[in-house]
């Protein structure tokens, strides 16, 4: 299912080194609305979900979100931050509470787009504390992808509380692929 390519999803560059705001983007690598914590939860709620359209749903969205993780660490190197750990900003280890252990279908969806969210408002938030034109186009990358992912889950929330059909279902992965194709 899951498939390792040697480029990023979307160029990292960063005009000068900034060891502080290196520091800063760790929330983003093992914090607790970190990519990391996005893509363990959408790996779990995957295997729990009854829906195999939505399980694939997810499985697509925890790869890419692995693959935003990947840009935050190479973004974080080449800030000259801190050495690659999952802890927050603040050195605070990662912990399983930031995983979400529902178990019914619509609370896992719900929670996923809460996750969304929450990730997004990060992005925003560490988007106004740089002044590096190239992160901050990565940033606004990021933010612009949590906001196709909280879509899609809300989509597929609503969809599973209707009932609907095999062929929705199916063009709301052709959907998700759909949003891919500007950067392939």
């Amino acid at each position: 299912m899951f498939s390792y390519h040697p480029r990023l999803l979307f160029p990292v560059r960063v005009e000068y080194p900034d060891p502080k705001f290196g520091q800063i983007m760790m929330e983003h690598y093992g914090g607790k609305d970190s990519e990391y914590s996005a893509a363990t939860q959408y790996l779990n709620h995957r295997s729990n979900m009854p829906n195999h359209y939505v399980r694939e749903l997810l499985g697509l969205i925890a790869a890419e979100e692995t693959s935003h993780m990947e840009m935050i660490a190479v973004a974080i190197n080449k800030l000259g931050g801190p050495p690659l750990s999952y802890v927050n900003s603040q050195g605070i280890s990662w912990n399983m509470s930031y995983v979400d252990q529902s178990l019914d279908p619509i609370a896992m969806l719900q929670a996923d787009a809460e996750a969304e969210i929450r990730a997004r408002a990060l992005y925003n938030l560490h988007f106004t504390m740089t002044n590096d034109p190239s992160l901050k186009q990565m940033i606004s990358f990021l933010g612009s992808r949590e906001d196709v992912h909280k879509h899609l889950f809300e989509k597929a929330q609503m969809m599973l509380g209707r009932g609907a059909t095999s062929q929705e279902f199916k063009e709301l992965i052709y959907e998700y692929r759909r949003s891919l194709q500007t950067f392939e």
